[in-house]
């Protein structure tokens, strides 16, 4: 390993614990894969493809949406959520760079 560790702020271990809590909940992965697998989805077909009520469904999306991992708009009276699959990778290059990893590990 060729990066060096470099000793985090408090604000930045904040920040990443935040993004960790998001993910910690198996309806919020399910959400994240769901939404990969199937592109941008009403929360209301989210929550029929999940078999889950839409209220669970907007509850799990909101710490989503905080994190910035989930994009929404709307039309109308219908909500849209996708992946933002850019805010994944630039999370988990952080982290990796908070552990003083290099890219040795490249997309495949």
């Amino acid at each position: 390993m060729t990066g060096q560790a470099r000793t985090p702020s408090g604000e930045q271990l904040r920040a990443l614990a935040r993004y960790f809590y998001a993910l910690k909940d198996l309806m919020r992965l399910r959400i994240l894969v769901t939404l990969s697998e199937q592109g941008e989805m009403t929360v209301t077909e989210l929550a029929r493809a999940l078999h889950v009520s839409q209220p669970l469904v907007s509850f799990h999306l909101r710490p989503l949406r905080a994190q910035g991992l989930v994009r929404v708009r709307r039309a109308g009276r219908e909500v849209y959520c996708s992946v933002a699959r850019a805010e994944i990778r630039r999370r988990q290059a952080e982290f990796l760079a908070l552990l003083g990893a290099d890219d040795e590990v490249d997309d495949e």
